[in-house]
């Protein structure tokens, strides 16, 4: 059972009851990398990490010991959509958690000092981030497919830029976007919804905040029209090779599609369990994997935003495999678009997603996590049991007709690392 409230600052809560002595809670503030400003690429991955770094009431030693001294967990996560602060810790101890976050989140002062000593940190996690291609390639692809878009900035920004932050850089980013209005405090656990709502609201009553017309608040821009002619892009703008010294080639393979609202998504989703989900038995698995022996591992995905979004194919092979790999890939995906479904396929494959769906519930804090951004974005709840009611009206012609549209060969991009030139 879940609950919804807003408070008169603008901030939404949602709580869903969940008989556990085990609470999940944290604030999703909806701004990311695409709500940078260009000169300001990194800021936001900046400061997710300087906002534990004090406030007008704690320390940095206080706010790191705050939650772990009563044996809870405080993490944070910078996506391109969203930032996200969140706990894990005993029912009992909630009150505390609300008060570390809150004030973290809409109090911190991001001090001078702590900024010097804290971009260290920063630029290691990149040059840690550039020496892994495997990672590296998913935001080089994001970066190729939307390009010209803040969608392809990376998260983490370039070092020079961020040796030059100050504390007054901080602050004016997080007074456009770190706002009750364009907030969302989430609660998964054995709670109610008004306890809640009253803990905050006291939290808030210590420091009032500007009203929200008082501040301009930044707006990033549209993406471009994702659905224009893909054939009208020339080969060498989709197809790229990078020269990486790696022992394997790294190869990524996909396309825009669409963003989260359209009512397609959840066909989209099935197709992609079934390409190449996290089931051994996907077709890319069974194809590239199982008999051929050409990779350890190679996956399938779907990313939407609200307005937009993209699938991508995975792999890494030997450089001389390349080739025979991404033929096999075309000819499954080809599979999908000319041959139907059987009605026994579709129903196994309907089967398969509802289950993975049902025990991801079980994995509480990726849940929690899921159901925040969900109502962030889309102003709605996780509804699991009308996801699956939507699953079941997919029909085999529906799924044909969207990998024509979606996973067209003809039209996709690839991203290729590798020691050498591979010309497909």
């Amino acid at each position: 059972m879940h609950q919804t409230h807003t408070l008169p600052n603008g901030l939404r809560i949602i709580c869903e009851q969940r008989k556990s002595p085990v609470v999940y809670c944290g604030y999703v503030i909806m701004a990311g990398t695409r709500d940078e400003a260009e000169a300001d690429a990194g800021m936001a991955h900046f400061i997710e990490h300087m906002t534990f770094k004090g406030t007008q009431r704690r320390r940095a030693c206080h706010i790191n010991n705050g939650l772990e001294r009563v044996g809870g967990d405080l993490n944070a996560f910078t996506n391109k959509q969203e930032t996200v602060y969140y706990a894990t810790l005993l029912r009992e101890h909630l009150p505390r958690a609300i008060d570390l976050l809150t004030d973290i989140v809409f109090h911190s002062t991001y001090p001078q000092h702590e900024i010097e000593r804290e971009v260290e940190v920063i630029c290691d996690e990149i040059d840690s981030y550039l020496d892994t291609p495997s990672e590296l390639i998913f935001d080089d692809f994001e970066s190729l497919i939307f390009k010209g878009s803040a969608l392809g900035r990376d998260i983490l920004g370039k070092a020079e830029r961020l040796r030059e932050y100050t504390t007054a850089d901080a602050l004016r980013f997080t007074r456009r976007h770190y706002r009750p209005d364009h907030a969302v405090l989430f609660v998964l656990g054995d709670v109610d919804i008004a306890k809640v709502a009253r803990c905050v609201e006291q939290q808030f009553a210590r420091y009032p905040l500007e009203k929200p017309d008082e501040i301009a608040v930044f707006r990033h821009p549209q993406p471009h029209d994702y659905s224009r002619d893909l054939t009208a892009i020339p080969r060498e703008s989709r197809h790229v090779f990078r020269q990486k010294d790696t022992h394997q080639a790294h190869v990524m393979i996909g396309n825009v599609a669409f963003g989260g609202t359209d009512e397609r998504k959840p066909a989209l989703s099935l197709l992609n369990n079934m390409l190449g989900g996290p089931g051994m038995n996907s077709r890319l698995n069974m194809a590239v994997r199982e008999r051929a022996g050409l990779v350890y591992s190679i996956d399938s995905y779907v990313s939407t935003f609200p307005d937009t979004g993209y699938w991508n194919i995975y792999f890494g092979c030997d450089p001389k495999d390349v080739r025979r790999c991404c033929n096999l890939i075309e000819r499954e995906i080809r599979r999908f678009i000319q041959v139907q479904l059987t009605p026994t396929q579709l129903a196994a494959a309907k089967r398969q997603l509802r289950g993975q769906l049902g025990i991801s519930t079980d994995a509480h804090e990726n849940y929690a996590l899921a159901m925040a951004k969900t109502f962030a974005w889309y102003n709605h709840h996780r509804d699991i049991a009308k996801i699956f009611d939507e699953i079941e009206e997919i029909t085999a012609e529906e799924l044909s007709d969207l990998a024509a549209h979606i996973y067209n060969p003809d039209t996709a991009y690839r991203l290729i690392y590798a020691p050498s030139p591979i010309h497909l």
